[in-house]
């Protein structure tokens, strides 16, 4: 059956929701600049697991670059031009022999395949976010699957669903602090709205940047992440052939409780049983 016009819209809504923040990769690094306990966190697991280390969600390169720099090679994969350009950018100010441990790809987390094993496979800060259907997750383990080792790990992270936040009202801004554009030096007012699909488990939240003064257009950057719960996400990953090992909820590996801000998993691949 061919899609709707409404399935279309609502891909087409995905669509953008998943790669408008990341076309400005200047911004975005401004955006998470403080974002480090992530990075201590991967190359922690990286000196646990061994290396050569396979990145899906490479970004501008955070992660990517401080395990180069502790001695790991790695292989960062990223759907997005503007995103690799940037960590591009950022390894070329490396030395020499951090760079050539570093190898980038473009591709999709969905299909990709490198012809090559890891004994490690991470995903940090909300990859797996962008996956918005069973099928989209199902692909993307299986790409993890087929890039791993025998006894590799698959390490990742995503958002712990926030119900209070799901709960905001869609009508309204909710005020952040000021962001700096990092390129042109303006200044703009922050605020978040957000509306959340109940059936498809979706947030969708819209960054407003508003000039503080001078001539720069307001931006109204979509970003839409998929809300998976605890038992869900063991769920999806035994029925894809996973078992999680170990499971945090913050990168000092400290447990999953309500407070909670972000789901951390181990997970190896499922030993079938006989």
């Amino acid at each position: 059956m061919a899609p709707s016009a409404l399935d279309r819209l609502i891909e087409r809504s995905l669509r953008q929701g998943a790669q408008s923040l990341y076309r400005n990769a200047p911004l975005y690094d401004h955006l998470y600049a403080e974002r480090k306990d992530d990075v201590a966190f991967y190359v922690k697991m990286a000196q646990r697991h061994s290396g050569p280390v396979l990145e899906i969600g490479v970004g501008t390169g955070r992660v990517a670059v401080a395990l180069a720099q502790t001695g790991f090679a790695v292989t960062g994969v990223d759907a997005m031009p503007s995103m690799l350009k940037q960590a591009r950018t950022q390894i070329a100010g490396l030395p020499k022999t951090v760079r050539a441990r570093i190898v980038l790809h473009r591709g999709d987390m969905r299909s990709f395949a490198l012809g090559q094993r890891f004994p490690l496979v991470i995903a940090p800060f909300n990859a797996f976010s962008h996956l918005y259907s069973r099928t989209d997750v199902e692909r993307a383990l299986a790409v993890c699957r087929r890039h791993l080792r025998a006894g590799g790990r698959l390490i990742f992270d995503m958002v712990m669903p926030d119900l209070a936040a799901l709960m905001q009202d869609p009508s309204r801004l909710y005020r952040c602090a000021d962001v700096v554009d990092p390129v042109s030096g303006e200044r703009f007012a922050y605020s978040e709205a957000s509306h959340y699909d109940v059936e498809r488990q979706v947030r969708s939240m819209t960054l407003q940047l508003s000039p503080k003064k001078g001539k720069a257009q307001p931006r109204a950057v979509p970003l839409t992440h998929r809300q998976f719960f605890p038992a869900e996400l063991e769920a999806l990953l035994h029925y894809n052939g996973f078992a999680i090992e170990e499971r945090f909820g913050d990168f000092a590996q400290g447990p999953l409780t309500e407070n909670s801000e972000t789901q951390v998993i181990v997970a190896r691949v499922r030993r079938r049983s006989r």
